[in-house]
């Protein structure tokens, strides 16, 4: 049987991989963020109606 230490082990991804990956899910989190205030404070009919269940949902006011 082989049993080596290294197909035992996770593979681990490298420092600059590692800083790019949490650096994209930073970005994308920020855009989610931003797209979500911007329409739940919108102060356009159309973007209130579209969202307009959510912002109950998530419990914003929007009357």
């Amino acid at each position: 049987m082989n049993t080596s230490a290294s197909s035992a082990s996770p593979a681990l991804l490298p420092v600059s991989a590692t800083r790019s990956l949490l650096l994209q899910l930073a970005a994308g989190a920020a855009l989610g963020l931003v797209v979500l205030y911007g329409v739940a404070f919108a102060e356009s009919p159309l973007a209130h109606n579209a969202a307009h269940d959510v912002r109950h949902v998530t419990v914003k006011p929007c009357h």
